[in-house]
């Protein structure tokens, strides 16, 4: 598959998408609390989407190499889980943990993905610095994204700055890119050398997502199909943005926007 440069109308399709998205995960955020199963988060989730008269980019999505279909709107990984998590309604969040939510989202056809990780009620401090240093790390990534960069300034950018912190950055997920479907081409990874791969050109729509460990950097498929963990069962943390390349600086399609005065 090559690489998709979107069109004009394409761009502005995906930037109110965008908007939705950030605006639907961080309402769905707000219901991260102790005694809340992660399935009612799906449900919470997939109402609002609903609503919003779009849909969801993973319910009933089978990718390459999955046996069946995604069964949620919501993507939801405590703790240990790094990705792909699925919602359970015997799965109750308790004080102390971690939660990491990542949803894409189906705006007239086009596609966006967002993922952020929450704590539950008070978490240690050392959850918190693993969350604070992925979504730092997600922040710095961005920042190397700019037209005429290439792929690996992007992961280089975030290895240079984990590698300090001591965290297992995940190799075998990485960014991608999105818009016209959930997954495109390039494979972005959160580690590697500045200066290869594809060239970073105007139109490009991609999801930069570091997956940061406390320990161990391998990760172990879960027997669904879909669930990540840790190969050594410590916590994760996951963030993720979709960004539009221009001529400079990247633009977040997926930022939060202030509500309108």
């Amino acid at each position: 598959m090559a690489i998709i440069i979107k069109t004009k109308e394409e761009i502005g399709t995906l930037r109110e998408g965008g908007k939705r998205l950030a605006f639907i995960l961080h309402k769905t955020a707000e219901q991260v609390k102790p005694g809340v199963s992660t399935l009612e988060l799906d449900k919470y989730a997939h109402k609002l989407i609903t609503e919003m008269g779009d849909k969801s980019a993973f319910l009933n999505y089978k990718p390459e190499g999955a046996d069946r279909p995604y069964p949620a709107s919501l993507c939801v990984s405590v703790n240990e889980e790094v990705v792909h998590g699925i919602p359970k309604k015997d799965e109750i969040l308790k004080e102390g943990d971690i939660v990491s939510l990542d949803l894409g989202l189906c705006h007239k056809g086009l596609f966006t993905d967002m993922a952020i990780t929450v704590g539950v009620g008070e978490i240690p401090k050392s959850a918190q610095k693993l969350i604070d240093v992925t979504k730092k790390s997600l922040e710095v990534g961005i920042s190397a994204a700019v037209g005429g960069a290439r792929i690996g300034d992007i992961g280089h950018a975030i290895e240079s700055y984990v590698r300090p912190h001591h965290y297992g950055i995940v190799e075998v997920l990485a960014g991608h890119g999105v818009g016209k479907a959930p997954h495109e081409d390039p494979f972005i990874p959160n580690f590697g050398r500045a200066g290869v791969g594809a060239k970073l050109v105007p139109g490009m729509v991609i999801a930069i997502e570091p997956m940061l460990n406390s320990g161990t950097k391998n990760v172990v498929l879960e027997r669904d199909g879909y669930t990540f963990h840790t190969a050594d069962r410590k916590k994760s943390a996951h963030f993720e943005h979709t960004i539009l390349i221009t001529e400079g600086e990247p633009e977040v399609l997926t930022k939060l926007e202030p509500p309108a005065r």
